[in-house]
C-alpha cells in the first residue's frame, strides 16, 4: 500500500493523530505545524529529539501539547536536516526535514531550547530535567568514527574511561568507579543499551556502538526510573529504530595499520503499516600499533570485531506496538594483555634502603639457564621496548571475547497510561592466555582467564499520560545472573630456572640432575590459580520496585519524587585446585589447607619425615631413580634414603620452589551469601525562573549490593555501598536562544566504598601459625569517600554554519577515611607496615580538571555539496593511575583531538571524509607503575566513505 493510499484510508477512520497513527504518515499531520516545529528542533539533525524507541499514543499526544506551549514562545530556525532517528520513524516529520533539507545553511540551528532527552523513559526538553545529564548525538559520533564506549566517554564531561583489557576496563563518573571490576561486584556506572540494563562490568568495553541516536549520561545514584539501580550513574545508549520508511545507509573506512572499517545498517517496512525491521552490520579489522617480536602476526592493540542487530516493530493495532531485538559478535581475538614496555626498577625504596633486585627481571635474566638459550638480554631488549615499540612474549594470545542478546519491548496504550515490558538476555564469553613478557618458556599462561557470563531481566512499567498536576511512572525489574570465572595458570619448561630464589638456583643448577629436577618442578603444573579464588561459579538475583512522580505545584514550580526498593540475594562458591599435576607429580606436597595433592612428606633438608606410608616411600624411591638414576631395591624408601645429602638437599629445593608456587589452595568453599534490601530515592524541586531559566536541587540516595567472595578460602563479605548525592543547578537558554548553558554544583557522599583494601589473611596466618598477623588485598569497603565539585554542559549556535558544544568540570574526588590501603611497591622495604592511610588523598583515576571542545562546521559549496569539518578534543588534567597511589603512578595532563574533514552531496548520498584519531598524536602513557607503563594509541589517519543508499 502506497503512502498516498494509506494516508486516504486513515484520514477517513481518524481525527487526532497518534504515534501509530504518525508512522503510518497521515496527511493531517503531515500538514500539522507541530510535524515541521518537531523535526526543526533537532540539533543539528542528529536525533536529538530521539523518541524513536516508541512513545505511546498518550504520551506523545500530551507532550505535543506541552511542547506546543513551550515553543510557541520560541522561534525555531527552519534548520536543514537529514531525517533524524526519530523522523526515520515517523514519515511526518520525516516529510517536514526534507522541506527544511531545501535551505542554504546546512544543520545550523538557530535555537538549540527545545533539545529533548529521554533519561526519564518519557520525552522531555533537556532543560525540564531537573539532573546533571549530557547528551552525545548518533551523528556526532558518526562523523568522528566514534564507536567504542572510550570515544564515547571522550565526549562528555567527568565521565571516565579507565582503560583495561575487555574485561578489567572500567567506566567511572565523576572519578568514582574505577576499581569496580571484580566478577561478583556490580559496577559503579550502569549501562542501558535500548532499554537493557548491562549487569556485568565487561559487557561495556568489547563493542562496538554503531548505528547510534543518541548516548546521554546521568550522574548520581539512579533505580527509581529504570530497571537496575546504579550508585553513581548511568550512560544510556539507544540506537535507531526500526520504521516503515525504506532506508539504507554504508560507512567504509580506510586507515593506517591495516585498518578496514565497514557498517551498513538498512531497514523498512516488511508488511505497511504491520511490521517493519532495521539491521545494523558492523566490521571493524586493523593491526596495532605495537609488534610482537616473537610472532610479528600479533600486533596490540589489533582490532578484529564483527557484530549484527536486527530489529522488528510490529504495531497491529494502533494501542499496541512491539519491537523484538537480536544481536550478536561471533568470537573473535584482540590483544589487549601485555600491552606494557618495560622500564628499569628503581634501586632505592621509598625510605632510602637497597632495593637488592633480588626477584628482578635484571637478576632472573642474567642466569645461565637464560643467556646460554638466548642473545636475549636485560639492557637491550627486555626494557622501553628494545628500543623498536615493541614486546617479545612467546606465548601471549589475543583475548576472545564474544557475546549475543535478544530482548523483546511491548507497549500498550491503555488510554490514560503505558504499560511498556522489557524482557531481555545477554551473555558474554571471555578467554585470556597471558605470558609474563619475554621469549622464554616460563609460562604457557601466565594467570589466564575464562569466563561465560549470562544475564536474563524482565523489567514491567506502567507510565501515566503526561500533561496532568502529577506525572508517575512505576514499575517492578527483575534481574537473574550466573557467572563462572576460573582464573588459570600454567608453568612451563623454564618456569623452574624464573622462579627459584637465589639459593634454590644455586643449589639446581649445579648438575645435571639438579637442571631435570629444575625444569620439572613447575614444567606442565596446571591450576585455577588464587586471584580472587581460581574457580568462582556466582548467581546473584534481584527484585525491585520502583515509582516516581513529576507533582506539578505551579506552571513554574514542580517537585520530583522517587523511591526504590531492591532485594538482592547474591552467593558464591569458590575453589582453588590443581588441575594437572605437569611432569612431577612426585615432587608434589603431601597436602596444602586440607587438599590432598598424593606427595611424600620430607623435610627442609630432604630428610624423609616419620609416618610416610609405603606408596609415600615408593613416589620418593621413583624420585631418586628418575633424577639421580638410583636403582629401586629392598625395602619402601631404601633407594631414596640412599641418596648423597646434596641430592636430596636439590629434592627439597625443587619440592619448596614448586609449592611456593602452588600457594593457596582450597576445596569447594560457599561463601557467605549476600542478602539484604537496598532502598534509593530522589528529591528534586524545580522552579522555572523565566522562561530561559530554570533553577532545581536534588538529593538522590541509592545502594549497590554487597558482594559475596571468598579470600584465600575463607568467606569474606563485602557490605552494601551507600552514595547520598546533592546538586544545586541552573539551566538556561540564553542569547536568544543561541546558547544552551546548564552547570551544577554537586557533592557525593559514598560510605562503605567498595574496591580493593588490605584485609587479614586468615589462611596464611593461621598456617604460618607464628604469632603474627598476616594480610592481603581483597575487594572490601573504604569506610567514607567525597567527590565535589562543578560540572558544565553547554551548546552554541551563534556562529553561522557552526555548532559549538562544550563541556567542564571540577572534581574534588577524595577518600575521607580509608586507614588500610595496600603500600604501594616502592614501600616494599624491610620493616614496612603491610597498610597505610589514605585518608585525604584523590582516588585513583580522578582528575580534578576536564573539559572537551566539540565543533561542527558546514558550508554549502558547488551547488548541492557541502564542506563539513568537526573536531573534539578532550582535556584532563594529572591523576594518579595506580589504584595503590604510588608515587610512580602519577599520569601527568594530557589532551586528545580528533578531526574530521570531508565534503558530500546534502542529500546525503555519498560523503568523503579524512579522518584523524589523537591528531596531535599525545604521547601521555594509559598507566604508569614504578617499573612499567601502558603507551598510549598513537595518531591513527583513515579515509572514510559514506552515504545512504
Amino acid at each position: 500500500m502506497s503512502h498516498n493510499h494509506q494516508a486516504a484510508k486513515s484520514t477517513q477512520s481518524v481525527r487526532t493523530p497518534s504515534f501509530f497513527s504518525l508512522r503510518r504518515g497521515l496527511v493531517p499531520f503531515r500538514r500539522s505545524p507541530i510535524a515541521s516545529v518537531l523535526a526543526g528542533a533537532a540539533l543539528l539533525a542528529s536525533g536529538s529529539l530521539h523518541a524513536a524507541d516508541g512513545p505511546s499514543v498518550a504520551e506523545l499526544q500530551a507532550e505535543i501539547a506541552r511542547l506546543k506551549e513551550i515553543i510557541a514562545k520560541q522561534a525555531i530556525s527552519n534548520a536543514p536536516a537529514a531525517p533524524t532517528a526519530s523522523a526515520q520513524a515517523n514519515p511526518s516529520a520525516n516529510a517536514a526535514n526534507t522541506q527544511l533539507a531545501k535551505s542554504t545553511a546546512p544543520e545550523e540551528v538557530d535555537t538549540l531550547g527545545a533539545v529533548t532527552v529521554r533519561s526519564r523513559n518519557r520525552i522531555e526538553r533537556l532543560q525540564d530535567v531537573p539532573l546533571s545529564v549530557s547528551v552525545v548525538t548518533g551523528k556526532e559520533l558518526d562523523r568522528l568514527q566514534a564507536t567504542d564506549i572510550g570515544a564515547i566517554a571522550q565526549r562528555v564531561s567527568n565521565v571516565s574511561w579507565n582503560q583495561g583489557n575487555q574485561r578489567t576496563s572500567s567506566l567511572s563518573i565523576r572519578g568514582i568507579g574505577k576499581q569496580g571490576q571484580t566478577e561478583a561486584q556490580d559496577p559503579s556506572v550502569g549501562l542501558i543499551v535500548d532499554g537493557v540494563n548491562y549487569a556485568y562490568n565487561a559487557l561495556s568495553s568489547s563493542y562496538d556502538f554503531t548505528d547510534v541516536d543518541a548516548v546521554e549520561v546521568t550522574r548520581g545514584p539512579q533505580g527509581t526510573l529504570l530497571g537496575k539501580n546504579t550508585s553513581v550513574g548511568v550512560i544510556n545508549v539507544t540506537t535507531r529504530r526500526p520504521s516503515f520508511t525504506p532506508d539504507a545507509s554504508y560507512s567504509l573506512t580506510f586507515g593506517q595499520n591495516d585498518t578496514v572499517q565497514g557498517r551498513f545498517s538498512a531497514g523498512g517496512p516488511i508488511v505497511d503499516d504491520v511490521l517493519a525491521w532495521r539491521g545494523t552490520l558492523s566490521v571493524s579489522k586493523g593491526a596495532g600499533d605495537i609488534t610482537n617480536l616473537y610472532n610479528k602476526n600479533i600486533t596490540y592493540t589489533n582490532k578484529d570485531r564483527v557484530s549484527g542487530r536486527v530489529q522488528f516493530l510490529l504495531t497491529p493495532t494502533k494501542d499496541f506496538s512491539a519491537r523484538i531485538a537480536f544481536d550478536a559478535q561471533p568470537r573473535a581475538g584482540e590483544t589487549t594483555n601485555g600491552r606494557t614496555i618495560n622500564t628499569a626498577t628503581p634501586t632505592t625504596y621509598a625510605n632510602g634502603s637497597v632495593n637488592t633486585l633480588s626477584t628482578d627481571a635484571s637478576v632472573r635474566l642474567a642466569r645461565r639457564w637464560f643467556t646460554q638459550q638466548s642473545s636475549y638480554t636485560y639492557l637491550r631488549d627486555y626494557l622501553n621496548g628494545g628500543g623498536q615499540n615493541a614486546v617479545n612474549n612467546d606465548y601471549q594470545r589475543p583475548l576472545i571475547t564474544g557475546s549475543n542478546g535478544a530482548s523483546a519491548e511491548l507497549n500498550w496504550n491503555l488510554g490514560t497510561h503505558t504499560l511498556t515490558s522489557i524482557t531481555a538476555y545477554k551473555d558474554y564469553h571471555f578467554n585470556a592466555v597471558n605470558d609474563e613478557g619475554t621469549p622464554f618458556d616460563i609460562y604457557r599462561n601466565a594467570g589466564g582467564f575464562w569466563n561465560d557470563y549470562r544475564q536474563a531481566s524482565q523489567e514491567i512499567r506502567l507510565t501515566s499520560q503526561p500533561g496532568g498536576k502529577v506525572d508517575y511512572q512505576t514499575g517492578l525489574f527483575f534481574l537473574d545472573v550466573t557467572n563462572s570465572a576460573d582464573y588459570r595458570r600454567q608453568w612451563a619448561n623454564d618456569a623452574g630456572a624464573w622462579f627459584a630464589s637465589a639459593s634454590q638456583y644455586t643449589t639446581l643448577d649445579k648438575d645435571a640432575a639438579g637442571r631435570y629436577l629444575l625444569q620439572n618442578s613447575l614444567d606442565g603444573l596446571n591450576m585455577s590459580f588464587n586471584s580472587p579464588a581460581g574457580l568462582q561459579k556466582i548467581k546473584n538475583k534481584s527484585a525491585a520496585a520502583f515509582a516516581q512522580a513529576d507533582w506539578h505545584v505551579s506552571d513554574d514550580f514542580t517537585l520530583t519524587t522517587g523511591l526504590r526498593y531492591t532485594y538482592e540475594y547474591r552467593k558464591n562458591t569458590a575453589s582453588t585446585l590443581l588441575k594437572d599435576y605437569g611432569n612431577a607429580p612426585e615432587l608434589n606436597p603431601v597436602a596444602i589447607n586440607g587438599v590432598q595433592l598424593g606427595g611424600f612428606s620430607s623435610n627442609s633438608a630432604g630428610l624423609l619425615n616419620a609416618g610416610n606410608t609405603d606408596s609415600q616411600l615408593a613416589l620418593a624411591d621413583l624420585a631418586a631413580s628418575k633424577y639421580f638414576g638410583t636403582t629401586i631395591t629392598g625395602a619402601a624408601g631404601t633407594a631414596y634414603n640412599s641418596l648423597t645429602t646434596a641430592q636430596k638437599a636439590q629434592i627439597a629445593a625443587a619440592k619448596t620452589l614448586r609449592q611456593s608456587q602452588i600457594g593457596v589452595v582450597f576445596n569447594p568453599v560457599q561463601a557467605e551469601a549476600f542478602k539484604g534490601s537496598l532502598p534509593a530515592f530522589v528529591i528534586s524541586p524545580s522552579y522555572k525562573i523565566n522562561d530561559n531559566v530554570t533553577g532545581y536541587a536534588s538529593w538522590q540516595y541509592g545502594e549497590k549490593a554487597g558482594i559475596s567472595q571468598v579470600t584465600n578460602g575463607i568467606s569474606n563479605l563485602v557490605k552494601a555501598e551507600k552514595t547520598s548525592a546533592f546538586e544545586f543547578g541552573l539551566k538556561s537558554a540564553l542569547l536568544d536562544n543561541k546558547l544552551i548553558l546548564n552547570a551544577a554544583l554537586f557533592v557525593m557522599d559514598i560510605k562503605d566504598y567498595q574496591q580493593a583494601v588490605r584485609v587479614l589473611d586468615v589462611y596464611t596466618t593461621n598456617l604460618n601459625n607464628d604469632g603474627s598477623n598476616y594480610y592481603t588485598s581483597a575487594t572490601g569497603n573504604v569506610p567514607k569517600v567525597r567527590a565535589q565539585g562543578l560540572e558544565i554542559d553547554g551548546v552554541y549556535s551563534g556562529i553561522p554554519n557552526t555548532l559549538v558544544r562544550f563541556s567542564g568540570a571540577y572534581n574534588d574526588a577524595r577518600y575521607k577515611t580509608f586507614t588500610n590501603s595496600a603500600q604501594p611497591v616502592e614501600n616494599g622495604y624491610t620493616g614496612a607496615a603491610p597498610y597505610r592511610d589514605v585518608s585525604g588523598q584523590a582516588l585513583p583515576g580522578a582528575a580534578k580538571y576536564s573539559f572537551n571542545v566539540g565543533i561542527d562546521y558546514r558550508l554549502p559549496i558547488l551547488g548541492n555539496r557541502e564542506f563539513h569539518a568537526s573536531t573534539n578534543t578532550l582535556y584532563s588534567s594529572k591523576y594518579n593511575s595506580d589504584n595503590s597511589l604510588s608515587d610512580y603512578g602519577w599520569i601527568s595532563a594530557k589532551s586528545v583531538t580528533d578531526i574530521a574533514i570531508g565534503i558530500g552531496s546534502r542529500n546525503q548520498s555519498y560523503d568523503l571524509s579524512l579522518v584523524v584519531k589523537n591528531a596531535f598524536n599525545d604521547n601521555t602513557p594509559l598507566l604508569k607503575t614504578w617499573n612499567s607503563f601502558t603507551p598510549a594509541v598513537p595518531r591513527l589517519v583513515g579515509i572514510t566513505l559514506s552515504g545512504k543508499l
